[in-house]
């Protein structure tokens, strides 16, 4: 429970809405920091509070089941936006006929949300992808910093091997508060758009590319030893990490 929350059960209870006991049963519900699922989950309750961001279900590695049931417990605390990453179309075909859970899914990211609840946009983060092959990795990023409540516009398909369409976008970088640009090859991007930019520059190294690509591998190596400063880099094909933290930098530049 944030403090806005706070502060409308607090209103509740002036105008008589609910009893100072019924609140205070909420409030001591929300003194829990976590709730176990079964033997198989232990869910982060107060991560929204101290990060503004509350947990997410990594798709990969669980079945349907252990999706299903992390989802239904966090949904029942009201949890808002409870994105399920990296989550296959046939995981989510199953988590549809599940009674309750109401399950939204946007293939390209391969995002599952489940108690989806509308924000409001602020302040604006640019999302750069050099090829169409990047998309995944780009529309996990935009599609991760949107749900946390930021302006997102995407400029795809700029990659080096044709810079001019890089260039002709560049007013459309040019009030951004955050750049992810998102690349696979040999990763270049990052470096041309590190230099154009003012504002802090997100690498995102994707495993697209041939043999000497080594799934991303060289991409990545790449970006780490950009000559544009103000670089940072996250792991390979990690859109989502891209999204949280460009998130976090649009967060000091506007008030949330």
């Amino acid at each position: 429970m944030n403090q806005e929350q706070i502060y409308r059960l607090l209103c509740q209870v002036q105008s008589g809405t609910i009893s100072p006991d019924e609140a205070a049963g909420q409030l001591r519900l929300e003194m829990e920091p976590e709730m176990k699922v079964g033997n198989y989950a232990d869910i982060d309750l107060h991560r929204g509070q101290r990060q503004g961001m509350p947990e997410v279900i990594y798709g990969e590695g669980k079945n349907v089941e252990q999706i299903a049931g992390i989802a239904a417990a966090m949904k029942e605390k009201d949890i808002p936006n409870i994105m399920i990453t990296r989550l296959s179309r046939e995981k989510a075909e199953l988590l549809r006929s599940y009674k309750g859970l109401d399950l939204e899914y946007e293939e390209i990211p391969r995002i599952g949300f489940v108690n989806r609840k509308e924000t409001e946009k602020k302040g604006k983060i640019a999302v750069v992808a050099a090829g169409t092959s990047d998309l995944p990795v780009a529309e996990e990023a935009a599609v991760t910093a949107e749900t946390y409540g930021n302006f997102v516009e995407r400029v795809y398909d700029v990659g080096v091997a044709g810079l001019h369409r890089l260039l002709h976008r560049l007013p459309v970088l040019a009030d951004a508060n955050v750049v992810v640009a998102v690349a696979g090859m040999e990763g270049a991007l990052v470096s041309v758009v590190g230099g154009l930019v003012r504002c802090p520059v997100i690498g995102v190294p994707t495993s697209v590319g041939y043999g000497a690509n080594f799934g991303g591998l060289a991409a990545l190596l790449s970006m780490l030893n950009s000559c544009a400063s103000g670089v940072s880099i996250v792991n390979i094909d990690n859109g989502f990490g891209a999204g949280v933290l460009a998130a976090k930098i649009n967060r000091q530049s506007v008030s949330f």
